[in-house]
C-alpha cells in the first residue's frame, strides 16, 4: 500500500483524532529507530519525540532513521510539516509557506560514510505543486514560494542573523534542510509545508509574545490537517486517472 510520510512537530499529534487512533510501532533500522503512527492513508513520525520530559532538540533529530522508518512502511511522498519564523514583515503569523528551495550553511546528515556521492539539493517539484492545490482547496493564506533558511538551533537568532538572513530568505527553521537531504539520498520525493509563528528576532517593534506564538502554533496545526486530509484526497484523484 503506497501511503504518504508525514514529518511534524508534537502540536499536530495533540490536534487530531485521526492520528490518536492509527496504529503505533517503533520502527528499528540500520541508522536507529523511530516512533511511527500509520493509518490507511498516512504515516506520521513526531521529529521531536512523543514525550514532552524527553523532547529531541532539533540538532539531535535522528533524521535517516525517520526517513528509513517511512520508506520502510511503503511511504512514496513525504511531506514535511516546519515551523518557521518570519523574515519579512508581509509574511506574518498564521500564514502558510511552501517553499520552493533552502538554505542552510552548517553541515548537513547524510546516509553515506565512505561512498562518494554528491547530490544536488532540491524539493520535489511534483509533491509542491500538489501542496499548493491542497492549500488553494481549503482557501488557506499561503505563500506558493519562498526560501526557507536552516539554523543549527536549538537556540534562536540574533537580531543582526535576522537583519542578514532576510537578504537572502523568506523563513527561518531547524529541520526542513536535513530532512530534504536525506530523503533526496533516500529516493523519497520530499515537500515542505511552513507554518509561520511568529516574526524573527528584531523584525518588528512589538514581538509576539509566548501565549500568542502557541495559540499560532494550534491555529495552524488544525489549518495543516485540513491541508493534509486534501492532499491525500487528490493524490487518490489523480491515481485514478
Amino acid at each position: 500500500m503506497e501511503r504518504v510520510g508525514v514529518l511534524a512537530g508534537s502540536v499536530i499529534m495533540e490536534r487530531n483524532d485521526l492520528i490518536k487512533k492509527g496504529n503505533r510501532q517503533r520502527i528499528k533500522n540500520q541508522y536507529g529507530e523511530a516512533l511511527t503512527t500509520a493509518t490507511d492513508q498516512m504515516v506520521f513520525i513526531v521529529r521531536h519525540g512523543d514525550n514532552p520530559d524527553e523532547y529531541i532538540l532539533p540538532h539531535r533529530i535522528n533524521h535517516p532513521a525517520n526517513l528509513q522508518a517511512l520508506k520502510d512502511l511503503g511511504v512514496t511522498e513525504v511531506i514535511g510539516i516546519n515551523s518557521t519564523g518570519s523574515l519579512k514583515k508581509n509574511l506574518h503569523p498564521g500564514m502558510i509557506i511552501i517553499p520552493d528551495d533552502f538554505i542552510t550553511l552548517t553541515a548537513t546528515p547524510t546516509i553515506h560514510q565512505n561512498k562518494a556521492l554528491h547530490i544536488t539539493p532540491s524539493l520535489n517539484e511534483f509533491v509542491r505543486q500538489k501542496l499548493i492545490a491542497a492549500a488553494r482547496a481549503c482557501n488557506l493564506d499561503v505563500a506558493e514560494t519562498g526560501i526557507y533558511w536552516q539554523v543549527t538551533g536549538p537556540r534562536l537568532e540574533t537580531r543582526a542573523e535576522i537583519r542578514m538572513m532576510a537578504n537572502f530568505a523568506d523563513v527561518v527553521g531547524m529541520t526542513m534542510a536535513n530532512e530534504a537531504v536525506i530523503a533526496l539520498e533516500m529516493g523519497l520525493p520530499y515537500a515542505s509545508v511552513c507554518f509561520i509563528d511568529n516574526y524573527g528576532n528584531g523584525l518588528v517593534e512589538n514581538p509576539l509574545g509566548m501565549e500568542e506564538i502557541i495559540a499560532n502554533t494550534r491555529k495552524n496545526a488544525d489549518s495543516m490537517m485540513r491541508l493534509l486530509e486534501q492532499y491525500v484526497k487528490l493524490r487518490a484523484a489523480v491515481s485514478d486517472t
